[in-house]
């Protein structure tokens, strides 16, 4: 019987988590399913995930009728929606949390959008979430924003498991890994444990593509001799993983053996804070569907697919290594030429992060009022839109 290429990823060192969740899928035993048969050992969310997952199914008619005719208010019947549900995705992952002691098994919950400038606001509300959902697999996902790092640092010092989301440069990811590595000595002074604070930094790969090609595209337009055309072509659609290779990179500087640092942290139980590799469904249809999968496999990485790509690479993904540590130079070479080009990679990837803060803050506001519709006509007795 053929290897699961899923399976054969935790055989070098990855784990495959599930970059959604659906109340439907918790009941009828989907989850449970993946864990079992694929081997999945975590779940992300966002505001986009529940924006699809209640306003696009049946699935929460009853409890938003239940909530609405108690009459509270919808911003607290989605947030109870939310916290219901990962406290759900939790439970069935609380096995693979308890047999990895406390290093795998997690399920995220975010911190709203409109935090993601406000430092304190996040703290209070990161803590909110964690007081709400009450399992210790349970990771809150604050943005790694510039606001949001002091948050981050504060939140894991109190012993809050954090996924840190919309990383999209070295910069952004290096600041990140210095504030948990801060928090770690910070909880060691004050005599506090740390073998059981987990952490991953979330960096995005296939939005960088997007963003990338966009401006090769535009550089195109203008070129005509053959030698930039040439190089502006070799370049597309190959920015993304370059720059996570080079993430990932920092991650084995900072976290691996000869660091003194982290390995004075890790005699004492401390956990390395994980790269994830995140958005990393294929948005190109002219190019391979499990590309980011397939060229990101490296030790102590977690990669969040959504179900499409979890069963792309099921069915036809390929596993020939540790490919985020292959061609390092290269990346090297396709960043530096970028720059050369008159691309300003930097430039990009912080109005990604701008657009990604956006998008999930519209994406909640849209769940916002399509739970409203969908309450008013519930409450009603009509037929919800």
């Amino acid at each position: 019987m053929a290897t699961n290429p899923l399976r054969a990823l935790a055989a070098r060192g990855q784990s495959v988590w599930q970059d959604n969740i659906t109340r439907g899928q918790l009941k009828a035993g989907g989850l449970a399913k993946l864990v079992d048969e694929d081997g999945l050992t975590g779940v992300t969310t966002n505001p986009s995930i529940f924006q699809k997952a209640i306003g696009g199914s049946s699935d929460y008619d009853e409890a938003i009728t239940r909530m609405a005719r108690e009459g509270k208010s919808v911003a607290t019947i989605v947030d109870t929606l939310i916290v219901e549900d990962v406290r759900s995705g939790a439970d069935v992952l609380r096995p693979v949390w308890e047999q990895t002691s406390g290093r795998d098994g997690f399920v995220s919950i975010e911190v709203g959008a409109d935090m993601a400038r406000n430092t304190q606001g996040t703290i209070a509300e990161a803590h909110r979430l964690w007081n709400a959902v009450q399992r210790p697999n349970v990771m809150v996902k604050i943005p790694g924003t510039v606001e949001g790092v002091p948050a981050i640092k504060q939140c894991l010092i109190d012993g809050l498991n954090i996924n840190v989301t919309l990383l999209f440069s070295i910069d952004h990811y290096e600041a990140v890994a210095q504030a948990f590595l801060e928090a770690l000595e910070e909880r060691v002074k004050r005599g506090l444990p740390i073998d059981q604070l987990a952490s991953v930094a979330s960096f995005f790969v296939s939005r960088v593509d997007t963003i990338v090609d966009k401006a090769i595209d535009e550089k195109l337009k203008v070129a005509t001799d053959a030698p930039t055309r040439e190089q502006l072509n070799r370049l597309v659609g190959t920015i993304a993983v370059a720059n996570a290779k080079l993430a990932y990179a920092r991650f084995e500087e900072l976290f691996g053996p000869s660091n003194a640092r982290y390995q004075n942290l890790a005699a004492k139980g401390g956990q390395a804070q994980r790269p994830l590799w995140a958005s990393t469904s294929m948005k190109n249809p002219h190019r391979r569907d499990v590309l980011y999968v397939e060229e990101l496999i490296g030790p102590r990485t977690v990669n969040t697919m959504p179900p499409a790509t979890i069963d792309a690479f099921r069915d036809h993904g390929e596993v020939r290594g540790d490919t985020a540590r292959e061609n390092l130079d290269g990346a090297r070479r396709e960043i530096q030429s970028l720059a050369e080009l008159g691309i300003d990679l930097d430039a990009l990837t912080a109005q990604l992060e701008v657009d990604g803060i956006k998008q999930f803050a519209d994406a909640f506001d849209t769940l916002l009022a399509e739970a409203t519709a969908k309450a008013e006509a519930l409450h009603a007795g009509a037929t919800p839109r």
